[in-house]
């Protein structure tokens, strides 16, 4: 996302980083900036306006032995006060609590390698926490546990899948046939990856969103040329191809910049509280019903074409609602 707006960085990704620097420049004294800055993911300015940022955090005092202290030689950094960061993490019961939660989760979510290592660290914590190992935690993945456990079963035994499928951009259910080829879990939710032969291509659908299916007596058989999404920045990665679409919304709309991946993002020169947003999306049906459902807190910019729906859309709502009481339609 580009933006003139430095606020728009969601500040718990900042804090994040910014956990996670302090251990990482601490194992590497003397590192370069620039070497760092590829590491960790970010740009070399925004790695510079972290570090800034580090000088000013730490202890209550906030003097002289209490901030987190660096220096630098030329181009390279090393921490040389961490204020504390080092050492042993004590966990509360609500944060201890916390991550028993997340650590069953992610021991039931499906496909989800390294499984041993999981059982272990959640064996750990339990231990530690005491009564925690009991605690009337209950763990279901997005989902059926039914659904997930015939999808897990197919992909495993390598069964073609009949399935009655909601598509939300489309806002229609459709039945089709599938070859699964792996279950994952991508921003909490649980997915089938396969080959769906009625699109002829790879296809990820929502567990939840399957609405029946039925294990059917012949092998999966996705063609050799079939090749699996990269799913590392999400399921949705909109490309060149796909509409773009500019909405001005209000205080109550920003934070489609943060759920959405945004192309760019800049305050409204006639009124600075709302901002201008262009992002992409799947078609324009979808925008459409994404710009009435956000209501006063977004206005359609373009394309002329999204436009004149959401208009058309809104006006024949309120002429819905100003029939006459028991007027049908």
């Amino acid at each position: 996302m580009t933006s003139s707006l430095g606020g728009l960085r969601p500040s718990a990704d900042r804090l994040g980083r910014l956990l996670n620097l302090v251990p990482y420049l601490l194992a590497r004294p003397g590192i370069e900036v620039a070497q760092a800055a590829a590491d960790l993911g970010v740009t070399q300015r925004q790695l510079k306006e972290d570090l800034e940022l580090l000088w000013v955090c730490g202890l209550p005092g906030y003097g002289p032995g209490d901030l987190i202290d660096m220096a630098f030689d030329g181009d390279r950094v090393t921490i040389t006060y961490d204020a504390g960061i080092d050492r042993p993490l004590r966990l509360t019961p609500d944060e201890a609590l916390a991550l028993v939660v997340a650590l069953r989760m992610l021991a039931e979510t499906p496909g989800m390698g390294n499984r041993d290592a999981i059982e272990r660290a959640l064996a750990k914590i339990e231990h530690a926490a005491g009564d925690l190992a009991d605690a009337p935690v209950a763990v279901r993945m997005p989902g059926s546990d039914d659904r997930l456990a015939t999808l897990r079963g197919a992909v495993e035994r390598g069964r073609a899948l009949r399935i009655t499928y909601y598509a939300q951009t489309r806002d229609e259910t459709t039945e089709r046939v599938i070859d699964p080829i792996r279950l994952l879990m991508v921003e909490g939710r649980a997915y089938v990856e396969a080959w769906c032969r009625r699109a002829e291509a790879v296809r990820l659908f929502r567990a939840d969103r399957i609405d029946a299916l039925v294990e059917l007596d012949e092998p999966a058989a996705p063609p050799p040329s079939a090749e699996l999404h990269d799913v590392s920045d999400g399921v949705f990665s909109p490309g060149p191809e796909l509409p773009l679409i500019t909405l001005r919304v209000g205080r109550g709309g920003r934070w489609i910049t943060e759920y959405y991946p945004c192309e760019d993002v800049h305050p409204d020169r006639r009124d600075p509280d709302e901002w201008v947003v262009s992002l992409r999306v799947t078609d324009l049906a979808w925008a459409q019903r994404f710009v009435l459902g956000l209501g006063p807190d977004a206005t359609a910019v373009s394309p002329p074409e999204l436009v004149a729906r959401v208009r058309d859309a809104a006006t024949a709502a309120l002429d819905a609602y100003a029939a006459p009481a028991g007027e049908t339609f």
